[in-house]
């Protein structure tokens, strides 16, 4: 077996971890549903900074945040990530906690195509018939779970875009993934202390007496829950074309689909199912036409 072959497989599953990994994650925070929303994404937030800069010290030396921040601007977008990603958090475990997890599963099947959109209104990227074709399918879903289901999906869209919206930062700061992670952690971990310290002192707070070793066991570890498919999804983009990773990433939203219908046994009736047939159908043709896209590119030089 080639070096290369090797890298390939190793990239393969490493993405495929760490999108299991994201699908499986509102199990681990229903175990922690006696905990505030707001304390669980505090906890995650220090014990993922803990961890990733420790990674960085490890691997760089003292020297990796003051070469990452040198670049320019990279300070300030890093700081619009940061609270982009901690939103996105705290929604999503809210949202979990409070028996949201169908919706959220639909967040994260629309952000694909809710990248695109920016792509056309930030990037100047053009779309193909097909790319279209999802889109305009993808909102005709969203607005008949909007008319039909009988509430607006503001959790669904609320995930999505400001994921979509850190996934842009991220794209135009010119930052490798795990250093521009650590300055992220960074820019909350302050933030993150003081909620903390301000939920220990009003009651909110139950780390050091009235939650228990096997909670606070478990906010310990969600912070390596948090870094670790983030640096395993960076890994694997190196190794493995872009064009599988986009197919694979729907593994996570499909298990969160999955336990919300069969493990947490919320409802889903008859309109919900047509509005996701929408947006599934979206993402086939999306997919296949990146698929088919990136096959003609393989080829091309070969003519």
């Amino acid at each position: 077996m080639s070096d290369a072959t090797r890298e390939l497989r190793a990239g393969l599953w490493t993405a495929a971890g760490a999108f299991v990994l994201w699908g499986l994650m509102p199990l681990y925070w229903h175990l922690l549903k006696a905990v505030p929303s707001l304390q669980i994404v505090a906890h995650r937030i220090v014990w993922s900074t803990l961890l990733v800069v420790a990674w960085l010290l490890w691997k760089r030396g003292r020297g990796w945040l003051r070469a990452t921040l040198m670049q320019p601007r990279l300070a300030w977008m890093l700081a619009l990530s940061a609270l982009l990603i901690s939103g996105n958090w705290a929604l999503y475990i809210w949202a979990v906690n409070a028996g949201h997890v169908i919706e959220t599963s639909l967040g994260y099947f629309i952000n694909p195509l809710l990248n695109v959109v920016i792509g056309v209104l930030f990037l100047r990227e053009r779309l193909s018939m097909p790319q279209w074709v999802s889109v305009a399918m993808a909102a005709a879903g969203v607005l008949w779970l909007t008319f039909h289901y009988g509430s607006f999906p503001w959790i669904a869209l609320g995930l999505a875009l400001s994921f979509a919206l850190y996934g842009l930062v991220r794209k135009l700061a010119a930052v490798e993934s795990i250093p521009g992670l650590g300055v992220e952690s960074l820019y909350l971990l302050l933030p993150g202390l003081a909620l903390l310290l301000w939920g220990e002192s009003h009651g909110q707070g139950g780390f050091f007496d009235g939650w228990g070793a096997t909670l606070v066991a478990l906010l310990v570890v969600g912070g390596a829950l948090t870094a670790l498919p983030l640096i395993g999804f960076a890994y694997a983009v190196r190794r493995v074309p872009l064009s599988v990773v986009g197919v694979m990433q729907y593994i996570a939203p499909t298990l969160q689909f999955l336990l919300g219908v069969f493990f947490f046994q919320e409802a889903f009736d008859r309109d919900r199912a047509i509005g996701f047939v929408f947006i599934w159908i979206a993402l086939a043709v999306f997919a296949i036409d990146g698929w088919l896209r990136s096959r003609r590119r393989a080829v091309a030089p070969m003519v």
